[in-house]
């Protein structure tokens, strides 16, 4: 599975042409639905009811299935057809039992590994005893390629109910970015509502897609302002919206933040990529940060591989290891300081600026406040210099506690220091093929 995103913003695809009579009536009726929905939950709020508890029966089985044969499939490869090293597993366990009871959870599980191949997820799951298997509310949320886990509907079905996000690439969609729905959607999972931004007010309610031809990420509708249980993640599709159900509150999300599968030949990692730095640093209470290091997957389906390339390929040597839970305030507390502090620094001058053009108009300036829900933000938390300095810092911090489990787990050379730049890999960025050997290290690489 692909983790979250590269540097670059969310951008779309300017339409050239424009849409047909029949598929912009469609969407405009699809626009009406939703404004209507807006009105009702926008009463359904006022009347001080809750968000929804989970989502319906059907789904729940769906989930409960589709989860728990994977899991007894993922176990029985890894114990009954390879040979398996599992390093902390006990303390993991427990950290897991410790999370059962969703109203008891104070803060969201974060788990980050590097990515040696196709069956990462969810075959490194199959660690877990079989009693894990078929309990969906206490195992992971994951983010995936948009342009294959959710090809089609039977596709997007199957991974919904996995408990998958849809994750665009910026090599195969213009929609993706490290500022797309989904980002938002796994930042909330780990945080509980209401899904305010500290020191902003609650969004108000606002219209859907504003431009039918030609959906940019700013028109790409979000389930808490358009009051429904989906959101989209291009303007045009839809997928269900689990933040939004309190059962997900503090939920367990796992990222593979190098982005793609890179088959190195002393398991070395790359430079991660910066949406785990908003994972870590904007979701609300900071969650519990778990490093892992997984290791001998990349010769169960190496890039190489010959006929018949679908099948994995048994016997080999796993190993996967947990490490402690990352002390965040050690690690991360400067940067979240830093992050909160230019986030104090945008609200002031958003403020500012909305008590003057209050006051242009007449209105009362006093308490004005921005407007703004975690995960949303404004043009200058995304793009200014500090903002994109915390993240690059966080995200290398990240990737050392990585290493360290990788260094603790023994039997490798040191990693080389310069992969850990974005830099370094630029050549790579060059090439046009999906699947392809590095010009930096010669390793395996898979984008498709």
């Amino acid at each position: 599975m692909t983790s979250s995103t590269d540097a670059a913003a969310a951008t779309t695809a300017g339409s050239g042409t424009i849409a047909s009579s029949n598929s912009n009536s469609t969407m405009a009726s699809q626009q009406q639905e939703q404004q209507q929905l807006q009105h009702q939950i926008h009463n359904h709020l006022a009347a001080g009811q809750q968000a929804p508890h989970s989502p319906n029966l059907g789904s729940r089985i769906a989930s409960v299935a589709i989860m728990g044969l994977t899991g007894v499939i993922s176990r029985t490869f890894l114990y009954g057809l390879n040979d398996i090293e599992v390093k902390g597993l006990d303390r993991f366990k427990a950290l897991l039992d410790s999370r059962e009871d969703p109203e008891r959870r104070e803060r969201g599980l974060l788990t980050v590994s590097n990515h040696i191949s196709v069956l990462d997820d969810p075959v490194v799951w199959g660690v877990l005893p079989l009693s894990y298997a078929f309990n969906p509310n206490n195992l992971r949320w994951t983010l995936a390629a948009h342009d294959i886990c959710f090809a089609n509907p039977t596709f997007s079905a199957f991974f919904t109910a996995g408990q998958v996000l849809p994750c665009h690439r910026l090599k195969h969609s213009s929609h993706g970015g490290l500022f797309q729905p989904s980002l938002t959607q796994a930042i909330r999972l780990l945080s509980s509502q209401p899904f305010t931004q500290p020191g902003f007010s609650p969004s108000p309610l606002t219209s859907p897609v504003t431009d039918l031809a030609t959906p940019s990420a700013v028109d790409i509708p979000d389930p808490f302002t358009i009051g429904t249980l989906t959101y989209s993640t291009t303007g045009q599709d839809s997928h269900p919206a689990p933040s939004i159900y309190t059962r997900n509150r503090h939920s367990w999300v796992h990222v593979f933040p190098e982005g793609l599968v890179h088959q190195h030949p002393q398991v070395d990692l790359r430079y991660f990529k910066w949406g785990v730095a908003r994972l870590i640093l904007e979701s609300e209470p900071a969650p519990d940060v778990v490093p892992m290091f997984i290791d001998g997957t990349q010769r169960v389906m190496n890039e190489e591989r010959g006929f018949p390339r679908f099948l994995p390929r048994i016997g080999k040597k796993i190993r996967v290891a947990f490490g402690e839970v990352v002390d965040y305030e050690a690690t991360f507390g400067d940067l979240k300081k830093r992050w909160r502090a230019e986030v104090e620094r945008v609200r002031k001058a958003e403020e500012a600026e909305a008590a003057k053009a209050a006051k242009a108009k007449g209105l009362e300036v006093a308490d004005v406040k921005p407007k703004m829900l975690l995960g949303d933000l404004p043009e200058e938390l995304k793009y200014s210099e500090e903002a994109q300095k915390i993240r690059i810092e966080c995200a290398r911090r990240m990737r050392e506690q990585v290493l360290k489990v990788r260094r603790e787990l023994g039997g490798y050379e040191e990693s080389d220091p310069t992969f850990g730049e974005a830099s370094t890999w630029a050549p790579d960025r060059k090439v046009k093929a999906e699947k392809y050997k590095s010009r930096v290290d010669g390793s395996e690489i898979n984008q498709d």
